[in-house]
């Protein structure tokens, strides 16, 4: 039976990555320290005979008695703006010490490594679409760097274990990604949006609305993390993955708004620092290399992702 290992195991991805290779036959060990991740979004695991979790900050030392390991998935980090400004320290200490950490245990088992990195490694993109070959335009030291350039660290390493050891490593730059589990206090643009409007609050526009996001619904972003994972062709590769289909923000705030029903009004405030104007994935590259393509809809997928926070708000 393969063995995976997934870091940030009770966030909002992490925790589908664990439903996923359960179903998918796997053993899993999940790691996490609830710093931002939740135990609700794995309890329905806790009685798995296949599935193992350690509560653990991972830019600590840890051992494992497992005999093998064949999949070392790095996920843990603070993910929105509102959970990494408010562990700044923690954000970086996970995207460098924790991924040290998380490399020796790929490298001691020889397993196969993936990490999860972001868009945010390409800041205020002036290419559009941004492709994996676009170095980025980031701000080294403004209040999103603790997040940008923490993850733009994490890669270096992992490219470095790559040349070094020849270590089967794989860099998932994740675009806007969306759906249950989310927090409702999450930070980002669709939680915000789908909690204020069902609450009748004002819907919170920063900037004039015309900024554009691409949005990936969860189950997709879930089936592309593991063809990446599975394919035996990928080693060293560093991919885009999120829907290409792009949105204005303000467009956004008008589906929520007539999918809830809601009274709510749109209100604007000043654009947050270094916030990139325009985000969107070429997805070439994964396309050619696992066939992989997103399916959900945007309004297919907000409608689940309301129907989630009907009942967790």
């Amino acid at each position: 039976m393969k063995q995976v290992l997934i870091s940030g195991a009770a966030g909002f991805i992490g925790s589908h990555l664990c439903d996923k290779f359960l179903e998918e036959g796997f053993y899993v060990i999940g790691l996490d320290n609830f710093i931002t991740g939740s135990p609700k979004n794995i309890e329905h695991l806790f009685e798995r005979k296949k599935f193992e979790f350690i509560k653990h900050d991972i830019t600590l030392p840890i051992k494992f008695h497992s005999k093998k390991i064949d999949l070392v998935l790095h996920f843990a980090c603070p993910a929105s703006p509102a959970d990494y400004l408010k562990f700044p320290l923690e954000t970086m200490k996970v995207n460098s010490i924790g991924t040290l950490n998380m490399l020796e245990i790929a490298k001691k088992y020889n397993s196969r490594y993936i990490f999860a990195s972001t868009s945010e490694v390409y800041g205020d993109p002036t290419v559009h679409p941004q492709t994996e070959s676009y170095l980025g335009n980031v701000n080294p030291v403004g209040p999103r760097s603790v997040y940008d350039e923490s993850k733009r660290f994490s890669e270096a390493i992992s490219r470095s274990y790559f040349r070094e050891y020849g270590l089967d490593t794989r860099i998932i730059r994740i675009f806007n990604t969306y759906g249950p589990r989310m927090k409702a206090n999450d930070g980002r643009v669709v939680p915000n949006f789908i909690t204020q409007a069902l609450n009748m609050d004002n819907i919170t526009v920063y900037g004039n609305g015309n900024q554009t996001r691409s949005f990936c619904y969860i189950s997709d972003l879930i089936d592309g993390i593991f063809k990446i994972t599975s394919a035996d062709n990928l080693k060293g590769e560093i991919m885009n993955l999120g829907n290409p289909e792009e949105y204005n923000i303000l467009d956004l705030a008008k589906i929520i708004i007539e999918k809830t029903s809601s009274k709510s009004q749109i209100i604007f405030k000043a654009l947050p620092e270094d916030d990139p104007k325009q985000r969107c994935p070429e997805i070439t590259k994964i396309k050619k290399l696992t066939k992989w393509q997103p399916e959900t809809s945007l309004k297919e997928g907000i409608d689940l992702t309301i129907d989630y926070f009907k009942n967790h708000i």
